[in-house]
């Protein structure tokens, strides 16, 4: 399928784009119980899930973690596009999840001043909270879990959620790979912006702390990830504190130098060999890795990234490993492109297809 496709069928399944339900699908075909393939169309069998057929849908309409606003409005742009009636009636997952794109009002506080240094925390801290409990819901039923964003600071709680639910199901750790152009990876002390969504790595690692609830606190060890399972591609806007973090903790990171050098496809091998075949990996994908020309519409854009077959090409390797345990896509901001732009439409489409990819979508 092309990822242009945007089926008009959609609107049987969501809103308006003023409103924030959207009536989620279950599915009208069910799979066997033996199935162990992701989805219907998908060769692919799953090592770690028990329901790989079944897709629990998270959508996060929160913007906190960052100062520019519109971010919020991504998952409806992306149902509004026909993705789930894709996901469901294309790659035949049978689609879990409540009826409403979240925007979690009821947990942003009237008054939310820094907090070391970060910006909006305590409202990030409680909606991270939030949805690494609603994650959590789906994947310990065994389930594949697709969250929409959002900024990528709802990242603490999506691995959170994920890490926490395979490690009381499988005993196992997670990997993530974080597909990004930036690394955010800045503790509380080394941020230039104190926007937290520059920070949600060093939060899920340890290396940033603190022990107030309120203040992301409530992160134990069973939601944390270790540095060992971590890597990076398509880094190119790393800060100067970062740089001296990954270098430190001699964390993989795969730079668009690297994929300059070397090709997608050795990095692919590479990371994935780094990671290894027996692993639960958590995909948590930034629309910003892509170069601009693919993906304008997003609220920091850095020139000389990943082509649009190039993101495909790591979603659907991370597909082919069977390895696959949840994705995240975030920081479509379908309000930046200038009237009569087509940039918008532009990163929903491309936002589409590396969701597809991922859950299974091939060329041939």
């Amino acid at each position: 399928m092309s990822p242009s496709r945007v089926d008009n069928q959609a609107a049987a399944y969501i809103a308006a784009p003023s409103s924030t339900k959207a009536t989620m699908v279950t599915g009208s075909s069910s799979p066997t119980s033996s199935n162990k393939t992701f989805g219907m169309s998908s060769p692919i069998e799953s090592k770690f899930l028990s329901h790989p057929e079944d897709l629990g849908i998270v959508a996060v309409g929160f913007s906190g973690g960052q100062c520019k606003p519109g971010v919020d409005a991504a998952p409806s742009a992306l149902i509004e596009s026909g993705l789930l009636t894709q996901l469901r009636e294309e790659l035949g997952y049978k689609l879990h999840g409540d009826d409403e794109v979240h925007l979690y009002t009821d947990l942003v506080p009237k008054e939310d001043p820094d907090y070391r240094n970060m910006k909006n925390p305590r409202a990030v801290s409680n909606v991270t909270k939030r949805i690494a409990d609603q994650v959590y819901s789906h994947a310990k039923e065994g389930r594949l879990v697709l969250t929409l964003g959002g900024d990528h600071s709802i990242a603490i709680g999506t691995i959170a959620g994920s890490a926490k639910a395979i490690k009381e199901r499988l005993g196992r750790e997670i990997a993530v790979i974080w597909v990004d152009a930036h690394a955010d990876i800045n503790t509380p002390e080394t941020s230039g912006s104190g926007n937290i969504h520059g920070m949600p790595v060093s939060f899920l690692t340890g290396l940033a702390r603190e022990d107030k609830e309120e203040f992301f606190g409530w992160l134990k060890p069973d939601n944390l990830l270790s540095l060992k399972k971590l890597v990076y591609i398509g880094l190119r806007d790393v800060d100067p504190g970062e740089k001296r973090i990954l270098r430190e903790n001699g964390i993989k990171a795969f730079s668009m130098h690297d994929i300059d050098k070397h090709g997608i496809g050795r990095v692919m091998e590479m990371a994935l060999g780094h990671i290894g075949n027996d692993t639960p990996i958590h995909l948590s994908f930034d629309v910003d890795a892509l170069d601009p020309t693919f993906a304008p519409s997003t609220g920091t854009p850095v020139r000389g990234g990943l082509t649009l077959r190039e993101g495909d090409f790591i979603c659907e390797c991370v597909h082919e490993t069977g390895s696959l345990v949840a994705v995240d896509l975030v920081e479509v901001n379908p309000t930046l492109a200038a009237p009569n732009d087509t940039g918008a439409h532009e990163t929903v489409r491309a936002g589409c297809s590396l969701v597809r990819c991922a859950l299974g979508e091939s060329l041939l």
